[in-house]
């Protein structure tokens, strides 16, 4: 294994962590770190690697948006709900670093759904809330972790 290799293993590791704890930006890591691969290698297969790796992450990343968001909508939970978990997630990561970014979210969906729905029915509100930000993470972790499983094939092919 080349420097670049491990360089670039240790970067998409890092994406791959950023995708579970959403302070980094985890799949632009991964394909950033593919992309230097590619360019180094130079290879029609690191490029064909490459074109494989963005297409995962790609459909990976509306995927994400579109199941959770229709599940959502099914549970009748508005965008407004969600816009308030994330100005909140924003302040939290400011006011407790890093854990707060959940905490934030977490009271900013039920806040806003407490409002919407009242007390009573603002719990099972953000619960599926949460489901549906769990789900898009493992959405766009398995993207990920296809990402990386072909590019390992790539170095191994090449």
């Amino acid at each position: 294994m080349s420097v670049t290799e491990v360089l670039v293993a240790v970067v998409i590791a890092i994406g791959l962590v950023g995708i579970l704890v959403p302070v980094l930006p985890g799949s632009v890591l991964v394909l950033g770190a593919v992309l230097v691969w590619a360019i180094e290698v130079g290879s029609g297969t690191a490029w064909a690697v490459f074109a494989i790796v963005t297409a995962l992450l790609a459909v990976g990343t509306v995927v994400k948006y579109l199941v959770p968001g229709r599940r959502l909508k099914e549970q009748g939970i508005p965008a407004s709900t969600q816009w308030a978990g994330a100005l909140l997630a924003v302040v939290g990561f400011f006011v407790v670093p890093v854990v707060g970014l959940f905490l934030g979210f977490v009271l900013g969906v039920y806040l806003a759904e407490r409002r919407r729905v009242g007390a009573a029915r603002a719990w099972p509100s953000t619960k599926a809330a949460l489901r549906a930000v769990g789900l898009s993470i493992l959405i766009e972790l398995a993207a990920g972790l296809l990402a990386a499983a072909t590019w390992v094939v790539g170095v191994l092919a090449t």
